[in-house]
């Protein structure tokens, strides 16, 4: 696997390839899918230090390179593979930081405004993309209540639900499941607007969404990570929130009175 070779040649790289090396491991979709000189403009290194890197790695040069990293993104190591016994936090949390920075150039807007336009939001994530998509689910639905999610268990009936001029938020990350994919396709079969939170360009929910947003799932723990999928559902949120004006704060402020008035919440404790 291309992580294996580059944590095994990290220690080894002289600065400049080693800094290249680590945006790779952090971001292998953009070495599958951007030609070297973009990806040698996103990492800050040169087209030759990524050359010099492929090489460094075992490769000819960097096509080369990029034809693993397309294949790995079609058929993805089972997690057991990915294993770093050597995994410490410190690693961890410098992936989760460049997961997390890589969301800062993303124009939430056009995605937000058709969320907002969409008289009914679909919201799907199966498998672990389901915490991504319930947490979406939960927020929107606190100014959004005609917001629905859909379940794998009764995925038939709910996507027979499905009408014109609604929109659907799908995340998903390779391994992608069929239920993504099915959901997908009867989203845009049923004409609905779809906004799809992946790990690629190249994944195959991504194929004629309407509205793409990417994010990493790059970590040295063996599953991939949640984290910006997490900032993103929570950025996509707030950015819905806001184009629904006072209308959206008048539903917020009685969902927080319900809430209230259900007791699902302990009393804030009493200043001594």
């Amino acid at each position: 696997m291309l992580a294996d070779r580059l944590r095994a040649a990290l220690p080894d790289l002289p600065p400049q390839l080693a800094a290249a090396g680590r945006y790779l491991a952090a971001h292998p979709f953009e070495a599958a899918t951007r030609s070297m000189r973009q990806f040698a403009q996103g990492s800050g290194a040169s087209p030759a230090s990524c050359t010099r890197l492929a090489q460094a790695l075992g490769f000819p040069g960097w096509e080369a390179l990029r034809a693993a990293a397309i294949e790995e993104q079609r058929q993805p190591a089972p997690y057991s593979r990915r294993a770093s016994a050597g995994a410490g936090l410190p690693a961890l949390l410098a992936a989760e930081r460049q997961n997390l920075e890589a969301l800062a150039g993303l124009e939430l807007t056009p995605a937000a405004a058709t969320l907002h336009a969409a008289p009914r939001i679909h919201v799907a994530g199966f498998r672990s993309c389901l915490a991504v998509a319930t947490l979406l689910h939960y927020q929107l639905r606190l100014f959004r209540p005609e917001t629905v999610l859909l379940a794998e268990a009764a995925l038939d009936l709910d996507l027979g639900r499905l009408h014109a001029g609604e929109a659907l938020v799908l995340t998903g990350f390779a391994p992608y499941s069929r239920a993504s994919l099915a959901a997908f396709a009867a989203a845009r079969e049923a004409g609905l607007a779809t906004v799809v939170l992946a790990d690629s360009p190249a994944a195959p929910i991504a194929a004629g969404a309407t509205h793409l947003l990417c994010f990493g799932t790059a970590t040295p723990a063996f599953f991939p990570s949640l984290a910006a999928a997490t900032a993103l559902a929570q950025a996509l949120a707030a950015a819905v929130f806001t184009l629904g004006g006072e209308p959206a704060r008048i539903r917020l402020r009685e969902a927080e009175a319900r809430l209230a008035q259900l007791a699902a919440y302990l009393p804030e404790p009493e200043a001594a």
